[in-house]
This record gives structure tokens, sequence and C-alpha cells, in this order.
């Protein structure tokens, strides 16, 4: 009779069929592995995603459903349930971010399915109102917007933050994120290295030039050398929070915050116009196409990858001029 071999006690026979344990080089790349797919996304995007997720799964728990895997007819239903109270884009939203969170849980989901289209088409016919567009801020609001701005420090950091983004037509991400090693000034004007931005997510990276302007009140250059000699800021984040007494922080302003400076220079200066931080990408481009600049050197300094939406600010700046009704001799 043949003995069956003896297993050592330090090493026990593993299971038919079962994995093996992975190694300790192996379980930490598949750490870094599910790190990189968690940065895949802009952490406004995660946050939104998670936030939208939440309130799928409260919904569910109230409603006595299960939210996964969730039936299509219960994901029309909780779209139905926020039809008069959610936009149609906002709807559209949760619905990739449960179709997000059935992926990643190894679950199948149509966002497609009769009953979650059918659902979506009839809000859209019966709810849906236009998408609001970000007013576009030319060059006669900026000017506008910068006036209060005094010379103390939230003064200086709102001037030099405006006109920069409104010359580099820069989202308020990019703005947010602006490091002073990312700046090189010369007698010309100012070399802003981009480094990452919500259209670069593969951080390509993009060098805009800012020339120096014309008139020293609204010189997007001379307003951020001012206040990077009030900051004392070397390195690190340019744009940064100013407490009520006047004191400056060395964090980054949050990207939300640049909206709420925008709002508050706004109604300082008298604009009744609802403004928010895209109205600066918008206003370039508005601004850029009356003087004449071709298409690809607008999309080259604005970094638009897609013609046609770039394309929309101009028909909006364009609709009174090329009107057919002024051919009517009114």
């Amino acid at each position: 009779m043949i003995e069956p071999p003896i297993q050592s006690a330090a090493a026990p026979a593993p299971t038919p069929g079962a994995a093996p344990d992975p190694t300790p080089a192996a379980a930490a790349a598949l750490a870094a592995a599910l790190a990189y797919a968690r940065g895949a996304d802009a952490a406004e995007t995660r946050r939104a995603y998670a936030g939208d997720w939440r309130g799928f799964t409260t919904w569910c728990a109230t409603a006595g459903l299960a939210p996964l895997p969730a039936a299509p007819e219960t994901v029309a239903s909780f779209l139905a349930a926020h039809a008069k109270t959610h936009a149609l884009a906002t709807l559209r939203r949760r619905l990739a971010a449960i179709a997000r969170a059935h992926r990643q849980a190894g679950h199948e989901f149509w966002p497609g399915h009769p009953a979650i289209r059918g659902t979506l088409r009839g809000i859209a016919r019966a709810h849906a109102t236009p998408p609001r567009q970000a007013a576009a801020l030319t060059t006669a609001e900026i000017r506008r917007l910068v006036a209060p701005c005094g010379p103390d420090a939230a003064g200086l950091r709102d001037r030099a933050l405006l006109l920069i983004g409104y010359a580099g037509a820069l989202r308020r991400s990019e703005l947010a994120a602006i490091a002073r090693e990312d700046l090189g000034f010369d007698a010309a004007g100012l070399r802003l290295t981009l480094p990452r931005s919500k259209a670069d997510p593969e951080a390509a990276g993009a060098i805009l030039g800012i020339p120096r302007g014309r008139h020293a009140a609204t010189c997007p250059v001379r307003a951020l050398e001012a206040w990077l000699a009030a900051s004392g800021c070397e390195f690190g984040p340019v744009f940064r929070k100013v407490d009520r007494w006047g004191g400056i922080e060395t964090r980054a302003l949050h990207p939300d915050a640049i909206r709420q400076i925008l709002r508050r220079r706004a109604a300082e200066a008298g604009l009744d116009t609802p403004v928010s931080p895209h109205g600066l990408r918008a206003g370039f481009v508005t601004e850029a196409y009356r003087a004449g600049l071709r298409d690809e050197e607008i999309m080259g300094h604005t970094r638009h990858r897609d013609l046609a939406s770039m394309r929309r600010y101009v028909r909006r700046a364009r609709l009174l001029d090329d009107s057919p009704a002024r051919r009517l001799g009114l």
C-alpha cells in the first residue's frame, strides 16, 4: 500500500480549485491598480456619482426595493419620482451613476432598457427645459467686475483671478490648480503651464501665452504680479483663501470658491445677469470671434476638442448681427 505524501503543517494542501493566496508583491500591485482605477475620473465626477448612488440607495430603502441589482422598473420608478424636482441632465447623470455601480459590482445593467428609456423620454416631453447657458463675460463685463477690487489682499487676489481666468479661457478647476512653479514671466507677458485639465486627463500638458495688457487696470499679468508680491507666494498654490482679517492661507482655493467669488464681485459691480466661472471661457470665445480670430487660433488657446461646442458661443454672440430679420426693412 502506498502511503499518501505527508503535508507539512506550515504549508497545508491547497483546496482543489481554490485560487492561491497572492504574494505580497501581487497584493500591492492589485491595491495600486484599484487606486489608479479610482483616480481615472476627476474628483468632482467621483463626488457627483457617489452622491447620486447614495440618493438612489436611500430612495430604494424607503420604497422597500433592492438597489443592487436593481430591476429596470425600479430604476424607472426612481427617475419618475424625481422628474418634477430634478433637471433632465441630472437624471441622466444619476442613471449613469447607477449603471456604473452595477458594473463595478459585477452585475449586468442596460440603461437602454425599454422601461428606463421610455420613462426618460416621457419625462423629457413633459418636464424638460432648455439647459441654461452661462452668460458670456466679455471685456466690458470683466472691466466692471474688477473695478470694485481694491488694494487689499482679497481685492488683489480676485482681480488677478478674474483677469487670468478670462485671458487664459480657463476652467475653474484649472484656475484653482495653478501653482507658482507653473508661471514664467518676461517682458512680453506670462507663460502659463497647465499640467492637467478636464480635457487632458492623461496630463499631456499645455502652455498658454498671456501677453501684458494695454491698460494697467485690466492687465492680467500685472494683476498676477501684484497678487504674488502681496501674498509672498514662492511655490505651491497661487490662488489661496484670504480670511476676514486679510490673512492669506497656504492651501489652494476650492474650485467652488471661485464661483462664489465671481458672484460676489458681480453683485458689487451691479451685474444683474446670472454669472458662473464658465462665463469667463464663453466670454473669451465670444470676444475672440468678434475680433476676427480664426477657429484654430481660438481652439488652440481654449483647448476645445470639439469645434461644434465652441461655435455655440459664436452663434449666441452673432444672433442679432446674422438675423435675417435685419433685411426686412423694419
